[in-house]
């Protein structure tokens, strides 16, 4: 892994781990599903307007379409609708650690469903992180933390891992940029109902509101996009999903810096404990080959 590949990969560990502080930050002065809905309009019509600049067809496969489909529904809608919902009564940080259990999730669910091996590094992992989430979650508990803010965050990541073991290797075929401006077409579309069924739109307008939905309708939206596909043809999948082992330290220290969430000792431990778990996941999928 050359140098590029390492500062690609701290990039989009950076960037995706800030959107949870742009999404509080969102959700402060704006109806949360609103705003969403919106952002997925402009990040999806972007998106699509750059891939086909660079001649990506929207002729897709109907195994990139389901996988269009579903994670446009699962991932955009459900985990981050959940998300941004939960944000308005819990803090980004602990919305940031649950989300950064995915790749945990994943292994688990691909041992106990699909029947994937699971080797002695990877079950380490998993047992870390389960303690590690068991720590910050039993201080945050008892600490008064809106429990169905957690339940929301909760519901969001089980619908995330879904998603990915749902259309693993079908965006096979090219027209990633493409297909990544469809999935946020597709849940544009989904949050824009869900918007009438749920909610009364609300804004007070103001300029943290503003920076925030820029950010996190450019970075996190379609600039992490465009470095997570960079990173992938770089090095591979598996080796770019090693650094999802830094999201968990990521999101805490953004929001700590700029929301000024407090963190006491035992939800430090919590996170690091976190981080080592889907580090050891993430180099036991990597050693396969």
């Amino acid at each position: 892994m050359d140098i590029r590949a390492i500062l690609a990969g701290l990039a989009f560990a950076l960037m995706w781990s800030s959107a949870f502080t742009s999404a509080r930050i969102i959700v402060a002065d704006a109806s949360p599903l609103a705003a969403l809905t919106l952002r997925y309009l402009v990040s999806g019509l972007l998106g699509v307007a750059i891939a086909r600049a660079l001649g990506q067809s929207w002729h897709l496969t109907p195994a990139q379409w389901r996988a269009t489909i579903i994670f446009g529904i699962l991932q955009n809608a459900v985990y981050l609708g959940l998300n941004f919902v939960a944000m308005q009564t819990i803090q980004a940080s602990v919305a940031a650690i649950i989300a950064s259990t995915m790749p945990l999730l994943v292994a688990l669910a691909g041992w106990a469903f699909l029947g994937e091996r699971l080797k002695p590094l990877a079950a380490a992992g998993l047992v870390a992180g389960t303690l590690g989430v068991g720590l910050i979650m039993g201080s945050r508990i008892t600490g008064g933390v809106d429990l169905m803010g957690l339940l929301l965050c909760g519901i969001g990541v089980i619908a995330l891992t879904i998603a990915t073991l749902a259309v693993r290797g079908a965006t096979s075929g090219g027209n990633f940029l493409m297909i990544v401006g469809l999935q946020m077409l597709v849940g544009c579309a989904a949050l824009a109902l869900a918007t009438a069924v749920f909610e009364t739109p609300q804004v007070t307008p103001s300029w943290p509101l503003a920076a925030a939905f820029l950010y996190t309708t450019l970075v996190p939206g379609l600039a992490a996009t465009f470095v997570w596909f960079w990173l992938v043809n770089r090095i591979g999948a598996t080796r770019a999903a090693t650094f999802h082992f830094l999201n968990p330290f990521f999101g805490v220290a953004i929001a700590a810096l700029l929301l000024g969430e407090a963190l006491g000792a035992q939800d430090v431990l919590g996170v690091a404990i976190i981080t080592l778990g889907i580090l050891a996941v993430q180099l036991s999928r990597q050693s396969k080959g």
